[in-house]
């Protein structure tokens, strides 16, 4: 089980809720609540959205992508520099 897979089981146990409630809330069955615990990669992420808006953990959502730091430096090495256009005459 992964560190972030860990935080959605330990939200719902801080929120003494049963995998059960979690699933109701979230519209999806209970199997797919303990997948997404241990972190299988076949949960889509519409029903990864629900189960954390469930648990009231929507707003973290944000916090995802806040500081991507690989993907600034990717970015920045893909950056053309511009050069000045030549003088007419």
């Amino acid at each position: 089980m992964t560190k972030n897979t860990m935080g959605t089981k330990l939200a719902r146990l801080r929120r003494n809720l049963s995998i059960a409630q979690v699933a109701e809330r979230a519209t999806c069955s209970e199997l797919t609540v303990s997948r997404i615990e241990k972190g299988l990669p076949t949960v889509s992420i519409g029903i990864y959205l629900r189960v954390l808006y469930a648990l009231q953990l929507d707003d973290d959502i944000l916090w995802l992508a806040k500081e991507d730091t690989m993907g600034k430096a990717l970015q920045d090495l893909n950056l053309k520099k511009r050069e000045r256009a030549s003088k007419k005459e």
